[in-house]
């Protein structure tokens, strides 16, 4: 038989035997999960579900593999800049030289000798026979090199390496440690406010895994059904919003019966809260139009509408994207009172003047709130991606407060704590910078988050991760004046 991979392994060169490599099917779904967010842009959260479940088909993994292929993807993405100064410390070229798949295995060896109880040989040896399966025998030598580099230092001491110092440069020395672009470092501070212990905790709250967080729909399911339904100590009452159940880690929504039948969903607390507070809002007059204007993928919307059906309130849920508002479709399939999906675009309303009681408009921004559930958008994001959304929000804000009547309130909300995406945006609008000016006044958000602490000063509000455990939402509420 000619053919070589039939033969059994044979010293070369009178070196040591080879060694076929190992195909783990863990590292490898982890790898190219991790070639998908770069080369496509894509979404982790999206990506690894579907591979994982086809994995899980083909009987190749369990649900603890699943699990330690999660912390994989999610660990690296999230570290990756700590990661990437540290191989950079570790090789002789620029990062820039070094081939991007090679870097992603070099990034999954770093966060498994880093940041894991891995045994440091075992990390090592299984991320070279990782490299040798996507790579070649070739690069994997580079791998192997650079880790066995790695290993010469603990996290801690390799950050007393790479990271200027503190006093030297404090943006860039948060930047290396904690795993933001530095210009996000800044960014958050500046909103934050406050000294050097605050933006810490905020940063290493990015870093944790979120806990997923159900939503009981009203009037179609309540939080006691759902932790009826879980096993014990597998979930919790939310923090601050009474239809939330925060679940355990590793908890599994899809084995909820509410959650299959859409009577419950999935969506962050800080989410919850912004539709709450819009629906508890104040209102003189009549109280039956509601309209969710960015409505897409439809979390908030369902929550309005259950809650607007108890009032006998109809709502409106308009999306520009067709695909999304499929997604706000199935949300609200089954709500119990009157409601309308329309493909639109807010800032072209196919709605008159006046038509509305109560609007919310979640605009789309950076998502620089929510970077503990897509840790990649950090790297993705630029600087010009928040001058880039000005004009889309300042006019999603205008079109809002002329679709809702004098009297009427208007929800601006963004899961974003950029100043150039909150407040920045109202004020432009009231004030009539960039367009026509709209009569409307500030509504002090934050008796209507009751039981919520350290809202600041107002009148709008921001949640945080490390105060709330919540996505970083931020909600000004607006009544139409004239």
């Amino acid at each position: 038989m000619n053919d070589k991979r039939q033969r059994p392994d044979r010293p070369r060169g009178g070196s040591r035997p080879y060694r076929r490599p190992q195909r783990d099917p863990v590292r490898i779904l982890a790898f190219e999960v991790l070639r998908a967010v770069d080369e496509r842009d894509a979404y982790a959260n999206l990506v690894l579900p579907a591979l994982l479940r086809e994995a899980e088909s083909r009987g190749e993994l369990d649900r603890r593999d699943a699990a330690f292929a999660t912390e994989l993807v999610y660990g690296t993405l999230r570290h990756q800049g700590t990661y990437d100064a540290i191989i950079a410390a570790c090789v002789d070229r620029p990062l820039r030289e070094v081939d991007p798949p090679v870097l992603d295995v070099l990034a999954l060896g770093a966060h498994q000798l880093l940041s894991t109880r891995i045994p440091s040989h075992a990390a090592v040896s299984a991320t070279v026979d990782l490299a040798r399966v996507v790579l070649g025998d070739g690069r994997a030598k580079f791998v192997n090199a650079v880790l066995r580099r790695i290993t010469a230092r603990d996290l801690d001491a390799w950050l007393d390496e790479v990271a200027p110092p503190y006093d030297e440069d404090p943006e860039d020395h948060l930047s290396v440690v904690h795993s933001h672009p530095r210009w996000v470092v800044s960014a958050l501070w500046d909103a934050l406010g406050g000294g050097r212990k605050g933006i810490e905790e905020l940063l290493a709250a990015d870093n944790e895994r979120p806990e997923v967080t159900l939503v009981a729909r009203p009037g179609r399911s309540d939080a006691a059904e759902l932790l009826r339904a879980l096993p014990e100590d597998a979930g919790r009452p939310g923090r601050w919003s009474p239809h939330a159940v925060r679940l355990a880690a590793g908890g599994d929504p899809s084995s909820l019966e509410a959650v299959r039948e859409g009577r419950a969903g999935v969506q962050d607390e800080g989410s919850q809260l912004v539709a709450l507070a819009l629906a508890s809002a104040p209102l003189e007059g009549e109280d039956r139009r509601w309209l969710d204007g960015c409505a897409g993928p439809g979390g908030k919307a369902a929550l309005l509408a259950a809650v607007a059906a108890r009032r006998g309130a109809a709502l409106v849920a308009s999306e520009r994207q067709p695909h999304r508002s499929r997604l706000v479709a199935k949300a609200l399939e089954g709500n119990p009172g009157p409601y309308q999906v329309i493909t639109a675009d807010g800032t072209m309303p196919a709605w008159r003047p006046d038509a509305f009681d109560r609007v919310l408009v979640d605009v789309p921004c950076t998502g620089l709130g929510a970077l503990r559930r897509r840790p990649e958008a950090r790297w993705r994001r630029r600087p010009e991606d928040v001058r880039n959304f000005a004009p889309l929000q300042r006019g999603l804000l205008r079109s809002a407060l002329k679709a809702v009547r004098v009297g009427g309130v208007v929800g601006y909300a963004t899961c974003s704590p950029h100043l150039a995406e909150t407040r920045a945006v109202v004020e432009d609008v009231l004030r009539g910078r960039g367009g026509p000016a709209v009569g409307a006044e500030w509504i002090d958000a934050r008796p209507l988050l009751p039981g919520v602490e350290h809202l600041g000063e107002g009148p709008d509000i921001q949640l945080w991760p490390h105060i709330h455990g919540t996505d970083a939402m931020y909600l000004a509420l607006l009544r139409r004046t004239a």
